[in-house]
């Protein structure tokens, strides 16, 4: 099982020595996992374990919070597709003021060798750290003989001529994209969240809906989704709309879903969508009656969908 270290400025790392990798590694898409990849194998090669160095929170969050990403994952899904990935250990980096001035080559001595015992570091190809952003690989690459450590660069990952990264990939799903999104994150997008009350209108139309307040905030554009809803251990085939249901409310943006073959009492409870296709936008019907029978049409369309996969 992966260790988490919560404050690596409190506890020990656990090891005399690591390989590591530094970022916030929001998404864990493919060119992340370029990375972990090249962290792993120089894992073998020094025969030590490997960890995650991540920042909290995201450093664009901290010097601008008014302008901070929406973010692909909590920390939970996080930590889980690391140890996927094969890696031992995540260290968490506080990151304030008192870490964003650190010079970059005090940044190396202070946090990734004495800290993080540090004996291969593995970055990516615009990896930079330290006050004014003026650590780099080149940086990593001289210090590394008087530190006792190997510097690895990953170059980016190209996918159809386009850099994969977090912010295309956020891109892409504002605009209801999933198939370019699934493709750069290597696995179909997902929401992790908890199931809160409603208005349980969806109840009165026959179609009662879990309503989710995600954990993070990278939300796909507003629309009716097939997809699977596991809670509870299970997974169920799901028709899921984000809006504001201007049929019925037109209010703030909401993210129901209906979840096919359940009966139950969910509120309260953890549950992860993960969205397979967007079937439709969000439409305004006439009636309930027309609402109904769209719904209908859309449950029967997530039937298809979950049944070929």
């Amino acid at each position: 099982m992966i260790r988490i270290v919560e404050n690596i400025l409190e506890s020990e790392c656990g090891s005399p020595r690591f390989a590591l990798t530094i970022g916030s590694f929001d998404g864990v898409h493919l060119g992340h996992r370029a990375i972990l990849d090249m962290l792993v194998r120089q894992s073998t090669v020094i025969g030590a374990p490997c960890a995650v160095l991540t920042l909290r929170p995201h450093p664009r969050e901290f010097f601008s919070p008014e302008h901070a990403p929406s973010l692909l994952t909590h920390e939970p899904k996080k930590w889980s597709l690391f140890e996927e990935a094969g890696v031992h250990a995540v260290f968490v980096l506080p990151f304030d003021a008192s870490i964003a001035v650190l010079e970059p080559e005090v940044f190396i001595e202070d946090i990734l060798v004495s800290r993080c015992h540090a004996a291969a570091i593995v970055v990516g190809h615009d990896f930079r750290f330290g006050r004014n952003a003026r650590g780099d690989f080149a940086l990593l690459e001289e210090l590394a003989p008087r530190f006792g450590y190997a510097a690895s660069q990953v170059p980016p990952l190209l996918m159809d001529g386009e850099r994969v990264s977090s912010t295309l990939i956020r891109e892409r799903l504002l605009v209801g994209d999933l198939e370019k999104a699934q493709a750069f994150l290597g696995r179909p997008y997902s929401i992790s969240g908890k199931v809160v009350p409603g208005r349980r209108i969806g109840s009165t139309l026959g179609f009662p809906t879990a309503n989710v307040q995600p954990h993070h905030s990278a939300i796909p554009a507003q629309g009716v989704y097939a997809a699977w809803a596991t809670v509870n251990g299970r997974t169920y085939p799901a028709a899921v709309n984000i809006g504001v249901a201007p049929t019925i409310r037109n209010e703030d943006l909401t993210i129901e879903a209906f979840l096919l073959d359940f009966t139950g009492d969910i509120e309260g409870t953890a549950i992860e969508i993960t969205f397979l296709k967007r079937l439709r936008s969000e439409q305004k019907f006439p009636s309930a009656e027309a609402l109904i029978a769209q719904i209908q049409r859309d449950v029967a369309e997530v039937r298809e969908v979950t049944a070929n996969i």
